[in-house]
């Protein structure tokens, strides 16, 4: 009895886990070899003090620059927290990319990214996206992919590198951060902010 409530409580704490992190694995690319798609959606990643990207961030929109460079992506849609006036992620993001060249009419904001599932639901309900590559941090793109996927986007990533950072304590967050993606997917978890859905996308692939 006690063997099989042990093997019950990992089925429950490991499955959905595992669920998260393997279910999207095969849909990872390289900058090379990613997929042209209408949009790069760029998952927020914190800010400096000084209000600029944090490290981390910086090689997400790296990543997303040369995509752009590259013809593999014709728009850009940042995501990121905004709940205060004194952390604007997206604005941020959107300084960041056109300082490094890519035109502003190029790249979309959502103000209210707040975390990796807000992101993907916003991005399809509100945004319209139907196609993206995802990019975050290596460590973070199996669960970012899975939200994504989940949300109705048809989806590959790209990783930024996780190098110089305490990598083996986010990626021991990763645990319960799957374990909750997985709860979101499955109770179709609302974002913390919807609201009406925004033209600013579509504006921006149809050409108007």
């Amino acid at each position: 009895m006690i063997i099989l409530s042990v093997s019950a409580l990992i089925l429950v704490l490991a499955g959905p886990v595992a669920w998260v992190q393997f279910n999207q694995r095969s849909r990872i690319r390289s900058v090379e070899a990613a997929e042209s798609s209408d949009v790069a959606l760029v998952l927020g990643a914190g800010l400096r003090t000084d209000g600029s990207p944090s490290l981390y961030l910086e090689r997400r929109l790296d990543i997303a620059s040369q995509l752009f460079d590259a013809g593999k992506v014709r728009a850009i849609l940042v995501s990121g927290d905004n709940s205060t006036v004194y952390h604007d992620e997206p604005t941020a993001m959107r300084d960041w990319l056109v300082d490094h060249g890519v035109p502003t009419s190029a790249i979309v904001l959502d103000h209210a990214g707040l975390d990796t599932h807000d992101s993907c639901v916003r991005a399809y309900e509100v945004f319209g996206v139907r196609h993206a590559i995802v990019i975050t941090q290596d460590y973070h793109l199996p669960r970012a992919l899975f939200s994504c996927a989940h949300a109705g986007i048809e989806v590959t990533g790209t990783g930024a590198s996780s190098e110089g950072g305490t990598v083996s304590q986010y990626r021991l967050r990763e645990l319960p951060a799957s374990w909750k993606a997985a709860w979101d997917a499955v109770t179709h978890r609302e974002p913390t902010y919807l609201g009406p859905q925004e033209t600013d996308l579509d504006d921006l692939l149809s050409g108007s």
